[in-house]
């Protein structure tokens, strides 16, 4: 059963799209408060999510077309959510959540 999560609709937390390849997609913007951000690679991915961070093969895993929840970490700085490929590109989708 997945939680029950509340999408945060305030323009600042609008969602988010980037393309990735053999080079981290970053999508940056998004200032303190969410305690969530949901997220969906269109093919395989590793991901992060942090103040000022940048994917790499040492990351989360997350499989093509699957939806994840993910902390935001607690901070008073700006967070961003960056991907990079498995073996192929794709786009990372992410929406921040309550």
């Amino acid at each position: 059963m997945n939680p029950v999560i509340t999408p945060c609709n305030d323009t600042q937390f609008a969602a988010q799209t980037a393309s990735y390849t053999g080079t981290a997609g970053t999508l940056t913007g998004w200032p303190p408060g969410p305690s969530y951000v949901s997220l969906v690679c269109t093919t395989a991915a590793y991901v992060r999510v942090g103040v000022g961070v940048t994917a790499t093969a040492a990351d989360l895993y997350m499989p093509a077309n699957e939806q994840r929840l993910v902390k935001v970490p607690a901070d008073t700085r700006n967070w961003t959510v960056s991907a990079i490929q498995v073996a192929s590109g794709g786009s990372v989708y992410a929406k921040p959540c309550a």
